[in-house]
Formats: C-alpha cells, sequence, structure tokens
C-alpha cells in the first residue's frame, strides 16, 4: 500500500471531479483501503459526530450510505448513553451479530466514527484490529476543517 501523498497523480474514484485536500484525499484512500484490504468486508463508511455522513467506500451507494449513516449515529448514541449511564467510559467499538453479516462500530476521534459492514466470512479480531488501525492513522487528522471538508464533498 502506498499513501495518496507519495503521488501527483492519484486517482478519487470515490469522489470525482472534486477538488480535494492532500488530507481529504488521504482519509478517503484510506477508508477504500481500509474496505478493500480486509477480508469480509462488505462496506465502510465515516459518521461526524452530528450523525451526518463524512465519506464512504467507493462502493458509492449513496443512498445506503446515508441510511448507514443513521443507523450508526443511533447506535453510537445508545451506546454512548448506556457507557454514561453506567461510568463504563468512552465508546470503544459497537458490534451488531446478524444471521448474515455484522454491523461494527468504532471511534476515530473527535466524536466521529467508523461503520463497517462484514459478512459472515469476517474474522471478527482481524476486523477489529484492522478499524483500529484506520482510526489511529486517520484520527489524528481529523480537524473539524477537515470534518466539513470531507461532509462536503460527500454531499456532492
Amino acid at each position: 500500500m502506498t499513501s495518496p501523498f507519495l503521488h501527483d497523480n492519484v486517482d478519487q474514484p470515490a469522489h470525482p471531479g472534486t477538488d480535494l485536500s492532500p488530507e481529504a484525499r488521504t482519509f478517503n484512500w484510506l477508508l477504500d483501503s481500509f474496505t478493500s484490504s480486509t477480508a469480509g468486508v462488505l462496506e465502510a463508511i465515516a459518521v461526524s459526530s452530528d450523525g451526518l455522513l463524512m465519506a464512504m467506500s467507493a462502493i458509492k451507494d449513496r443512498s445506503n450510505a446515508e441510511r448507514l449513516a443513521a443507523v450508526v449515529s443511533g447506535m453510537t448514541s445508545l451506546a454512548g448513553g448506556a457507557a454514561s449511564w453506567y461510568a463504563l467510559g468512552g465508546l470503544n467499538r459497537v458490534v451488531v451479530d446478524m444471521a448474515e453479516g455484522y454491523l461494527l462500530i468504532s471511534a476515530i476521534s473527535s466524536g466521529s466514527v467508523l461503520g463497517v459492514v462484514a459478512d459472515r466470512s469476517a474474522n471478527l479480531g482481524t476486523v477489529a484490529y484492522e478499524m483500529t488501525l484506520f482510526a489511529g492513522r486517520a484520527g489524528g487528522a481529523l480537524t473539524p476543517r477537515l470534518i466539513a471538508e470531507l461532509k462536503n464533498a460527500v454531499q456532492q
């Protein structure tokens, strides 16, 4: 894997025709890279602390990504409420185990979260590990300016 900072002619498959900053291109690249290189992962999205879609994997089903963002935001709020009520600390991860797959939610930073849909073939330990790596790589770069840029880009 190489970073888009290493190449001047980086393709931007998730957001064609947009003029994104290098930080936004890197964030989108990291999300696409996580999705395509983690076995069993079908789709991934990033959701801002206000519950809005911030980025989505290159699958490009915008309406599905918006619905998933609403679900992820709601689940994050419920998990945060439970953690607060029982004084369990901040959100690490939410795992929803369904008959045909999983929904995993993990904190990124600044209240932003990563939502991942995986099929039954996914190794949950590996997916959780890769989500943690993504959060470590992408989370430090999430400034209010970058979050606003990502949300604006995904709305176009």
